[in-house]
């Protein structure tokens, strides 16, 4: 197992639960990356937010399968959650801890903490080296796949101190009044148009890190940076990640005209980042801007946003949908690598590797999960899309098969399409 992060955790597990000692490579601390803070295994680097929990999103639906196949992180994520709405929001600290431990623990994983700089095509691999996949092996994998290497560039919220958040401005409210227990789960910076255009010109005018990445970055649609939100229209992120829609201001009583949401981050609610607000800005001109947010006037930061490369190989052309190599049936692969995007995608991809490898080694016929489920659909995007064109997907509802007959009410169809994977999981596990 190459890589100690979410898809490599979740597919050590699987394999070891079904008796299959594992040897887990994962580099830190040896070696670091700019973007882990710590040596922990499956750390959260981005956000704390696992998406969705709400019955009947896509996210619910693969987190759902997922607990049915007895997912380590997925328990993890349930004992480290702290309030975020109707999203499964988690202490990151808890959570690396449970993942650590439980991996640490078991007497069929080995870990092994060095830099694994070459794969070997022909002993049983799972590669789940994530977005940060080092030069060397990174190299290696483009031998082996003649694929090269393909890049985008994804960025890192910033994260405030809660005792620097100036709570006569700032109030707690989940949208629409949608919360966990009735109380808002969500910080929220009222903004009126005066101050909300001010933000956009300081934020237009921002000096950006000097990174060395081209002029045509191609950044990940769904994680844009907040600059760049900003530079296709003035009122951009007042439909993105400043919309006011379903909170109202108590000092006023009406909807503010922009709005930036702060999620808690850990269980002792004593920071919390800002929704949305993924940036690569020099350090003191993001302290400058976000000063300028309602409420944050005098704001710490423990955290500022960055910019980092995410590696990927062209999945369509190499993978099968039991994500193993077409011309090296020994490496699979799991994870951001593969090309998934997000969290809940990445443990997801790790489980399927970790249950397929153990199939493959023990010599059962290798069967792709059914169509109709979240797991099935996710795979079947990885290894069908059109290679020319190929980008990270998160789970959505337009990777699955159509419903026949279709239904016209968007809730009603979503909620067949749930009940159908639901029941076509349960058909494949019997």
């Amino acid at each position: 197992m190459v890589g100690g992060g979410l898809a490599g955790t979740e597919a050590s597990w699987q394999l070891a639960q079904r008796g299959i000692p594992v040897l887990l490579y994962e580099m830190r601390p040896v070696r670091t990356t700019d973007a882990h803070l710590t040596d922990r295994l499956a750390e959260l680097v981005c956000s704390n937010s696992l998406k969705s929990d709400q019955h009947p999103s896509a996210s619910w639906l693969l987190k759902e399968e997922l607990r049915h196949l007895d997912s380590l992180l997925m328990r993890a994520a349930s004992e480290a959650r702290v309030p975020g709405g109707q999203a499964l929001t988690v202490d990151r600290e808890v959570f690396a801890e449970r993942v650590t431990d439980a991996i640490e623990s078991h007497k069929l994983i080995e870990i092994r903490r060095e830099e694994l700089p070459e794969i070997d095509p022909s002993r049983p691999t799972i590669v789940a080296t994530g977005p940060l996949t080092t030069g060397a092996l990174a190299e290696s994998i483009a031998r082996m796949t003649g694929s090269g290497r393909l890049y985008f560039y994804d960025s890192i919220s910033p994260i405030v101190d809660a005792h620097t958040i100036d709570h006569s401005i700032v109030f707690a409210a989940s949208r629409y009044d949608k919360s966990l227990d009735g109380t808002g789960d969500y910080l929220n910076c009222p903004f009126n148009k005066a101050e909300y255009e001010r933000f956009v010109d300081e934020l237009l005018a921002a000096h950006a890190v000097e990174a060395h990445v081209p002029n045509d970055v191609p950044y990940f649609e769904s994680c844009l940076p907040i600059e760049e939100i900003a530079r296709r229209g003035r009122d951009t992120l007042r439909f993105g990640p400043m919309k006011p829609m379903g909170l109202t201001d108590p000092r006023t009583g009406r909807r503010p005209y922009a709005a930036v949401q702060l999620r808690q981050e850990n269980l002792r609610a004593d920071s919390y980042n800002l929704v949305g607000f993924q940036n690569h800005l020099k350090f003191g001109e993001q302290k400058r801007i976000m000063r300028l947010i309602p409420g944050l006037e005098n704001a710490e930061f423990l955290r500022f946003g960055q910019i980092h490369r995410n590696t990927y190989i062209n999945a369509p052309s190499l993978l099968t949908d039991t994500l193993h190599l077409r011309e090296h049936p020994d490496v699979f692969f799991a994870g951001q690598i593969s090309g998934v995007e997000g969290y809940v995608e990445s443990i997801a991809t790790g489980l399927l590797a970790g249950r397929l490898m153990a199939a493959y080694l023990e010599g059962r016929e290798l069967r792709a999960f059914p169509r109709e489920t979240a797991l099935g659909s996710l795979c079947h995007y990885i290894s069908h899309a059109d290679p020319k064109h190929y980008q990270p997907a998160n789970i959505a509802f337009d990777l699955f098969p159509a419903l026949d007959p279709p239904l016209k009410d968007r809730r009603e169809r979503q909620t067949e399409t749930c009940r159908i994977a639901l029941a076509k999981l349960e058909e494949y596990l019997a």
